[in-house]
């Protein structure tokens, strides 16, 4: 399918009568990125969709799909080890087992909010006393950054700086998705962030194996109208293929230069997911050349919580695809922006709250 040209100001709406003219097969599509889920839900898309054709929010909220544990492991080192934890905005007000970051904070914790892993290692260097961790959450978008961190803080000499790891690999998620008897998906939407760095040839093994097509998009509405109008095309045609609707910033190898510092600084590893479990291959735990780097090595050894979700979340079930945000029975009632009770209500990213701001009321 040719790229249409942006400038066109008719555009959103010729991809849009494409889409509403679609008389294919069924087709049940899934993003797996948290700005695709926040897009789709402000542009109203799934209302605009036809018969047969439905959007699924997936696991693509990096806050999201970070299992309880970590946040428990992340409050103990604030209470208990008098380290500074440094995270993301969206991090500090998670639930943990029995309280958030944000709390321990507001109880005299040191937890500080930070855009980036070199904001939390410059604030070790200002901080030279004292032990500071950051909690390092996301996707192949953000773990080459904390890679470089730690490689410029070895460099440096650093000794007050490690590193939580939460980081997970995208695609033993999609894998699981596919398995998993519970979750109905014909394609994938695929992240462009992600896809910066992987390429887009890295889902061509998922879409042979399992026979799911998949398009990696970017984020304005007329991107993302134009992957869904190429998937659908593919669905018209019965094919299987991968395609690239981002060519701009996505290309077919991906970021040699951020996989090489993944490889360096990491090592994949079984990782626990809120929603999918335990996952093998799909997390990243810092190499042994970081080991004292490692938080988790240095001040957790040995320490075991017992975690549990927050009653009455349907969190997990959102994540995969299974339930809408609006079936979850806290949704807009006990669980709101305001006073979260699960992760996908708290970020920016999350389905429950991109529904929650752009829902019909």
């Amino acid at each position: 399918m040719s790229h249409p040209d942006r400038s066109d100001p008719g555009l959103l709406n010729k991809l849009l009568d494409k889409i509403r003219r679609y008389d294919g097969p069924p087709l049940t599509i899934m993003e797996v990125c948290g700005t695709h889920t926040v897009s789709i839900a402000r542009m109203g898309l799934s209302a605009l969709l036809p018969k047969g054709v439905s959007l699924l929010s997936g696991p693509g909220c990096p806050v999201c799909v970070t299992p309880v544990d970590i946040f428990d492991e992340a409050i103990y080192l604030a209470r208990e080890k008098d380290v500074i934890i440094a995270t993301y905005g969206d991090a500090m007000r998670v639930p943990g087992s029995e309280t958030s970051l944000l709390e321990v904070k507001a109880g005299g914790g040191e937890v500080y909010p930070v855009y980036s892993t070199t904001d939390a290692l410059d604030l070790s260097q200002k901080n030279k006393n004292r032990e500071v961790v950051f909690i390092g959450l996301g996707f192949e978008t953000t773990s080459p950054t904390v890679a470089h961190a730690l490689i410029t803080a070895k460099n440096l000499g650093v000794n007050n700086f490690s590193v939580l790891s939460a980081h997970k690999v995208l695609l033993p998620a999609m894998e699981a998705l596919l398995l998993d008897p519970e979750v109905k998906i014909d394609a994938f939407l695929c992240p462009g962030h992600a896809s910066m760095v992987l390429g887009w040839r890295c889902y061509e093994e998922l879409a042979e194996k399992y026979g799911t097509p998949s398009v990696v998009a970017g984020f304005e509405p007329h991107e993302i109208l134009l992957a869904i109008n190429m998937l659908l095309a593919q669905a018209k045609e019965g094919a299987v293929r991968v395609e690239n609707a981002y060519p701009k910033a996505v290309s077919e190898e991906g970021n040699t230069s951020a996989l090489n510092l993944l490889e360096r600084v990491f090592k994949k590893v079984d990782s626990k997911w809120r929603g999918l479990g335990m996952l093998p291959g799909s997390g990243y735990e810092l190499s042994d050349e970081f080991a004292d780097y490692d938080a988790r090595r240095r001040f957790l050894s040995g320490v075991k919580f017992d975690s549990s979700e927050p009653a009455g979340c349907s969190c997990a079930d959102v994540l995969r695809g299974v339930i809408a945000p609006a079936q979850c029975p806290l949704f807009a009632k006990r669980c709101t922006p305001k006073d979260p009770v699960g992760a996908c209500m708290v970020s920016s990213e999350g389905a429950c709250g991109a529904h929650y701001r752009y829902r019909e009321v």
